[in-house]
């Protein structure tokens, strides 16, 4: 399965007190695939940085490039599906790019892609995706 998590998802997920801290686990664990690009990992170090430190960003960028399931996704077409909020964008190129099961967001502006006529990615928040992976057992 191959999942693109957007950024405020993978913040929540990081601290081991954090209720949705499953889903960091599952990406270390090797369990699920992971696509990202440059400039979404340069967003996550940034925002960990913010929210956290940047120790810690640091340090969440480089266990996630070191992984064998993550996916280093180039982009060679901008969709522009996203009018909202334009950086968001990099993400529906990386799941389209990288031929994603799922973008995993709680973020609305998202919700335009159900209503796209062409192949679209399905888009979950970190809830519907944990309800999912326990409904197949994989969690």
């Amino acid at each position: 399965m191959i999942v693109v998590i957007d950024t405020n998802v993978l913040l929540v997920s990081i601290s081991s007190r954090s209720r949705h801290h499953w889903l960091y686990r599952l990406i270390l664990d090797k369990k699920i695939q992971v696509a990202i690009t440059q400039d979404i990992l340069s967003e996550y170090e940034e925002q960990i940085a913010r929210h956290w430190h940047p120790v810690i960003a640091t340090n969440v960028v480089r266990s996630l490039t070191e992984l064998s399931t993550a996916l280093l996704t180039s982009i060679y077409y901008n969709l522009g599906l996203i009018s909202a909020d334009l950086d968001d964008n990099k993400f529906v190129d990386c799941a389209f790019a990288a031929n994603a099961d799922f973008i995993i967001t709680n973020d609305n502006h998202f919700n335009v892609l159900k209503s796209i006529d062409f192949r679209s990615i399905p888009v979950l928040k970190i809830d519907e995706f944990k309800a999912l992976l326990e409904k197949n057992s994989l969690i």
